[in-house]
């Protein structure tokens, strides 16, 4: 691993417009693994203890946000418009 990480520093040093590139990509990747997390952790629709909750989406109150983005939403003043189970 170690011979890697040589190597690209060496690239790095005798080509230094590949700088930017390598920043980019990091940057990218680092950004859609941390997306996948907060997916895979929060979103209703990932159940990962089925025993205690098999369906998170019916505990979820009508005020309660999960969307990364939302326009124009208010999720405080939103009100109960489904059943109990």
């Amino acid at each position: 691993m170690s011979s890697i990480l040589r190597l690209v520093s060496k690239q790095l040093r005798s080509h230094p417009a590949l700088i930017p590139l390598f920043i980019f990509i990091g940057g990218g990747t680092t950004m859609s693994v941390t997306y996948l997390c907060r997916l895979a952790l929060k979103n209703p629709d990932v159940s990962w203890d089925h025993k205690n909750n098999p369906e998170p989406w019916n505990k979820m109150e009508p005020n309660q946000q999960y969307k990364l983005f939302t326009v124009n939403q208010d999720y405080s003043k939103l009100k109960k418009d489904r059943p109990d189970f």
